[in-house]
């Protein structure tokens, strides 16, 4: 059994991911920010902990981390207003990587989106700028950090049931849907295979078993 962090434990992601984890036999602490949901937390097997992540500082977070043998990252502002997205998606996950580092947690695992990254191609005016600019800087830092982590790019979110299929590598323009459910089976995954360290998987719902889709790529 290992002891996983989800940072943003209440999203929808990260409560199915919880569910599978849970009955795979690991331990879960789900870090949430509001109180009033950790009833739907602990309705998943996970152990829910309160941490106003978008405030705590590195500190306050690694000690949060202790003992944890990986983090996930499924923590999002949820768009509006852009100063809360920078302060959410780019400086707490920041936050959170060198808190895992200072914690001795090595397996970092991120919850991107398909096409992140500097080249993502939003414009200035568009409401999904601020999002794409915290993403892509935060991916980029933890790329540059010594964690074992490995990012993950679903496409467009939906709430599908999870089929356990995906296709990788996806065109980014159009690149097509990701059910919740699947984006959460692919972490799941991953944690269970440290192979996957130092890569960014982008994926949509497809036809490959997950096992296999996962396979490093010739």
């Amino acid at each position: 059994m290992t002891r996983i962090a989800i940072i943003g434990g209440h999203g929808k992601v990260a409560l199915h991911l919880s569910t599978l984890l849970t009955r795979e036999g690991h331990s879960v602490t789900s870090f949430i920010r509001n109180p009033d949901h950790a009833a739907d937390v602990t309705a998943t097997g996970a152990t829910p902990s309160v941490l106003d992540v978008e405030n705590a500082p590195t500190p306050a977070i690694a000690e949060a981390l202790q003992g944890h043998d990986a983090v996930v990252w499924s923590a999002g502002a949820g768009g509006g207003n852009p100063d809360r997205t920078y302060a959410v998606d780019r400086d707490a996950a920041i936050r959170s990587m060198d808190a895992a580092a200072q914690a001795g947690v090595n397996r970092y695992v991120m919850v991107s989106y398909l096409g992140a990254g500097k080249d993502h191609g939003v414009p200035a005016d568009n409401s999904f700028y601020a999002y794409a600019e915290a993403k892509a800087d935060a991916d980029e830092y933890l790329r540059g950090t010594d964690l074992a982590w490995t990012i993950l790019g679903p496409g467009s979110l939906t709430e599908k049931p999870g089929s356990g299929r995906i296709d990788v590598n996806p065109p980014k323009e159009g690149g097509g849907e990701t059910s919740r459910a699947n984006t959460a089976i692919v972490a799941a995954a991953v944690l269970d295979l440290p192979e996957t360290a130092g890569r960014t998987i982008e994926f949509r719902d497809g036809s490959l078993p997950v096992a296999a889709a996962l396979e490093p790529q010739a």
